[in-house]
């Protein structure tokens, strides 16, 4: 599960958004949070110009008093918190943090100082979803809605009148175990927020030689076939749901293509969040997520949690970080 919360922030309204999130992250798994503010030269109305040290001195000033505020008011809900100030460029410096203190989760807005733009994920956040080897919860700043407030306190004091809430979540699930990795966070919050849970898998049709027509018997066989895993999938999620014993439902589906589909489901069931495993079926640690859930951090339109299933000395350093790595050594 988790233990420590990363939040890492760049003093805009957009940014900010992810703060109600990380409280409720951070009071459903008990986990402690650093708050990480990272100050860069390019914050400046000019970055052409020279950095007055005064100026520049009064801006982190800024920075630790915006720290400390936010410091209190996770305080106030008896989270432990600790706060962190760092100059340089904004990826780097949180990768850096991951490392320094162990973080095995990312809370980052999809957009933050640079604003909306025509991409699902801005620049920092891409970034960090392709090389934090962590899971990584990203909150889509371009919606119009942001998931639902309590109206009313709980008699239970899960979530009191006012606090971030998630109604619907999405679970996609292809089947394997790694993709099951998912259920006891989604557990955890499910129950925490009384949300409804969505389980849904798409059984993608089997390829045929693509330079031949496929003839009455292959498609009879791809039908079969198709039957077979949905047959045995709604069985294997019975068994889940049994298991597990909360509010949910299955939405078992085939296509040519499974990506595709989970996207339109993502669209048509609109969720509070998706959880998806970082990887699946194939289970290659050679990047830190498999093709579908990268599909979701750069297209998916609602708030992704994406749960890294491999420890993070297992994910394969690329030629560039090697290279960064040989540089900064000599």
């Amino acid at each position: 599960m988790f233990h420590h919360i990363l939040m890492p922030l760049d003093g805009s309204s957009l940014a900010e958004a992810s703060i109600s999130c990380t409280l409720a992250f951070a009071r459903a798994f008990n986990t402690r949070v650093t708050l990480l503010r990272v100050m860069e030269k390019s914050e400046q109305v000019d970055c052409l110009q020279p950095i007055d040290p005064l100026d520049w001195s009064m801006c982190k000033m800024e920075a630790g008093t915006y720290l400390k505020e936010l410091h209190s008011r996770f305080a106030a809900e008896g989270i432990e918190t600790e706060s962190v100030l760092k100059e340089g460029e904004p990826a780097r410096r949180i990768l850096e943090t991951l490392q320094e203190r162990n973080i095995d989760l990312i809370v980052v807005s999809s957009h933050g100082r640079s604003g909306p733009s025509r991409w699902h994920a801005g620049s920092v956040a891409r970034k960090i979803a392709s090389r934090a080897r962590t899971s990584l919860m990203i909150l889509r700043s371009f919606r119009q809605e942001a998931p639902s407030q309590d109206d009313a306190s709980d008699n239970n004091g899960g979530h009191p009148s006012g606090r971030f809430r998630f109604k619907k979540i999405l679970v996609p699930l292809d089947g394997s175990r790694r993709s099951e990795y998912v259920l006891a966070p989604a557990t955890t919050l499910t129950q925490f927020h009384d949300a409804e849970l969505v389980f849904a898998h798409v059984a993608a049709r089997p390829e045929m030689p693509r330079w031949t027509q496929p003839t009455p018997e292959d498609m009879e066989l791809s039908d079969r076939i198709v039957k077979r895993n949905l047959e045995e999938m709604q069985q294997h999620l019975d068994a889940i749901l049994f298991r597990l014993s909360v509010r949910a439902r299955i939405r078992l589906e085939s296509a040519d293509d499974a990506a595709i589909r989970l996207h339109e489901l993502e669209r048509e069931e609109n969720p509070d969040l998706v959880i998806i495993s970082a990887h699946g079926y194939s289970g290659s640690s050679k990047w830190t997520c498999g093709s579908v859930a990268n599909t979701f951090v750069e297209y998916g339109a609602a708030p992704l949690l994406m749960v890294q299933d491999f420890p993070g000395e297992r994910i394969e350093t690329t030629e560039a970080e090697s290279t960064a790595a040989e540089k900064k050594g000599h």
